[in-house]
């Protein structure tokens, strides 16, 4: 009944996702099965201990979980106990003094200009309403940056062609607007000319299927890779959210100001941002590297 409240007081006071939500949730029933040896009926959270919360890692870390994702489940139980003592119920948080070595820094994945730019012009059946939908769905990803989940939940009444502009719905239920240009303008008004066509011009989202029912986040994966696949394109590379990385390097790498590349994204933290001008750098240099005539002189 406490999980059930907490996870409710994420959603409806927090405005936490839906995916932050049911990550969390899944965190504290794990713990939960581990403390109780699967009676979770009988977990008690007043009478855990650090030590539980340490034999509970350690145990996860045994199964194979990575760092990362052990650091997201101390996160849980922090927030978790936080809630606890917000409402009275708890005054001690287990979780507080346990601290998990930060996970090496990785860059994200993108796909190369050219690549994607030979991509996007290929030729397809401009008169196939699931054909258009699906290259308009790989512009609207690299053109606006927008999440997998935001582009499934884009409304049709939300793109504003005239005005070129079209509002999303980000994470904690944050909308934000972004821009885009005529060449999407032109896909986006070819494909509500489609929409009409095929009988689905009333349905509330944008991208649909050929019955007007929304997207689903497995479809758009496959359309992705299935998508990228014959072009040659590494596998790492063939995800949604990829396409929302290249976005942001090619924005940085033609000059575009961090701070802007930040509100397009939609991220809280400037830093979070921050990662791609490393991105950037890196082809600097791979650049450098090959193209100075004395890069690569080796020394006396």
């Amino acid at each position: 009944m406490l999980v059930e409240r907490y996870l409710t007081y994420l959603r409806c006071e927090l405005n936490y996702s839906v995916h932050t939500v049911s990550a969390y949730s899944r965190d504290i029933q794990q713990f939960a099965d581990f403390i109780c040896h699967g009676r979770t009926e009988e977990f008690e959270p007043v009478s855990v201990t650090n030590s539980d919360v340490r034999s509970w890692l350690a145990f996860r870390s045994q199964q194979g979980d990575s760092r990362r994702t052990l650091r997201r489940k101390v996160q849980s139980l922090r927030s978790f106990y936080r809630y606890l003592a917000l409402t009275g119920v708890c005054e001690r948080n287990p979780a507080t003094d346990i601290a998990i070595a930060r996970p090496a820094a990785t860059l994200p994945t993108f796909i190369r200009s050219e690549e994607i730019n030979h991509l996007l012009d290929s030729p397809y059946d401009t008169t196939d309403i699931i054909e258009s939908r699906n290259r308009l769905m790989l512009m609207l990803l690299y053109s606006t940056g927008m999440r997998r989940a935001e582009l499934v939940g884009l409304l049709d009444r939300n793109i504003d062609t005239g005005r070129c502009e079209l509002k999303v719905l980000g994470k904690r239920n944050k909308e934000r607007v972004i821009p885009f240009g005529n060449e999407l303008k032109t896909m986006i008004e070819h494909y509500r000319t489609l929409r009409e066509e095929t009988g689905i011009a009333d349905a509330p989202y944008f991208l649909t299927r050929r019955n007007g029912e929304p997207l689903y986040p497995k479809l758009v994966n496959n359309v992705v890779s299935q998508t990228l696949d014959p072009q040659d394109i590494h596998a790492a590379k063939r995800s949604p959210h990829v396409l929302r990385h290249t976005f942001a390097t090619d924005m940085l790498n033609n000059g575009a100001d961090l701070n802007a590349v930040q509100q397009l994204l939609g991220h809280t933290s400037l830093s979070t941002t921050q990662i791609y001008t490393h991105i950037s750098y890196r082809e600097l240099k791979q650049n450098y590297q090959l193209a100075h005539p004395r890069a690569q002189k080796k020394g006396g």
